[in-house]
């Protein structure tokens, strides 16, 4: 079976020697060694200032709205994983969805600034597929209303926008080390702050608001394992290696899917990109569809990535009504986009035959025409 992702695994000799020192050491947990090393090192990698490795790309969501005290109206999009919306719900704000750009599927920064109300504290934006939204233009609107911006930035280890990480941008950008992402650590994730006092602060709500034997203010517990943390140090050398890998099959799916029946999103100038997804867009759900039945019938398990629009959701609407804030390019988009398989050991023959099946899939003419 060929799924979406992959997971990398390191040697397992390789692993297995943090093991060793770990048993040597008995320390699990609570800030130890290999996290604080890991964390440095993925700020070196990342050209970062502050950093702080966590348990999931979920729970640091949360811990950027608890950070900056947003408690009311966050403008979002609808178009993200559901963790995006999830973790809005959860601390208790209400999102208010901005339809996306129908060229790079992000949050478009024209819709943004109608929905601002006296409620709206922040802007939480996802980069999606790993493509960096219009930053200069958001941060242009959060500084005319006094906006916080949080990017949900999951898919982008490893990518860059004009020459800076792009976790670089925003009040507060977190990113997910999930074992499907283009760096891992089995489960994990990170918040990323330029500010001392915020790094701080992050540092304490991660370990119930305490460090040492002081306590500082409310905290969860959000703290990762030194087992998380060295297999984050065995995958992170490989990184380059990884994104070049995908950057060759993404190549390789370009020079061979029939575009005449399915497009792409752009991706946005002055992004290094990770190729964290190969995501294809197709003219109606019922193609859609009719790919997906005929890659698993090879065998092949695409994903519809990301379904569906998040505002349609019922949990998500608004206090007091009962139907979806309109964004009709998202929930046109959620209804036609599918990722096709992409890892870097991917073989080419896997491709020919995904290519293939997609090719003559989108080719095919219902009889009812």
């Amino acid at each position: 079976m060929i799924n979406v992702t992959k997971s990398y695994l390191p040697e397992l000799d390789e692993y297995t020697a943090y093991l060793k020192g770990i048993w040597e050491r008995v320390h699990l947990t609570n800030d130890g060694p290999l996290l604080r090393r890991l964390e440095d090192e993925l700020k070196e990698f990342l050209d970062v200032k502050y950093l702080k490795f966590c348990t999931n790309g979920t729970i640091v969501l949360q811990m950027a709205l608890k950070a900056l005290d947003i408690k009311k109206e966050v403008i979002t999009t609808p178009f993200s994983y559901v963790a995006t919306t999830n973790a809005l719900l959860w601390e208790g704000c209400t999102p208010v969805f901005a339809d996306i750009s129908p060229d790079d599927y992000n949050i478009d920064p024209e819709k943004i600034e109608p929905l601002i109300t006296a409620d709206t504290q922040a802007i939480m934006a996802t980069h999606v597929y790993g493509n960096a939204c219009k930053i200069e233009q958001i941060q242009a609107i959060a500084d005319k209303y006094n906006l916080k911006v949080i990017y949900d930035a999951a898919h982008t280890f490893g990518a860059s926008y004009n020459g800076k990480s792009i976790l670089s941008y925003g009040d507060l950008s977190t990113c997910s080390f999930h074992a499907t992402k283009v760096f891992h650590t089995v489960e994990g994730g990170c918040i990323v702050t330029n500010d001392a006092d915020m790094a701080q602060k992050l540092h304490y709500m991660r370990s119930f608001g305490h460090q040492n034997d002081n306590y500082y203010g409310v905290g969860i517990n959000a703290k990762n394992s030194e087992l998380h943390a060295a297999m984050g140090l065995c995958v992170l050398p490989k990184v380059p290696e990884l994104i070049a890998a995908r950057k060759e099959r993404f190549g390789y799916y370009d020079s061979q899917l029939d575009f005449s029946k399915i497009t792409r999103p752009t991706l946005t100038p002055g992004v290094d990109y990770n190729y964290a997804y190969y995501p294809v867009i197709f003219d109606s759900e019922e193609t859609l569809l009719r790919v997906t039945d005929a890659l698993k019938a090879e065998d092949v398990m695409p994903r519809r990535y990301f379904y569906p629009s998040l505002n349609t959701l019922p949990f998500t609407f608004r206090p007091g009504t009962t139907t979806a804030q309109p964004c009709p390019v998202s929930e046109d988009v959620s209804l036609r986009v599918l990722c096709l398989p992409l890892y870097p050991d991917l073989a080419e023959a896997d491709v020919d035959r995904i290519v293939a099946t997609v090719n003559l899939a989108v080719g095919i003419v219902p009889e009812s025409v």
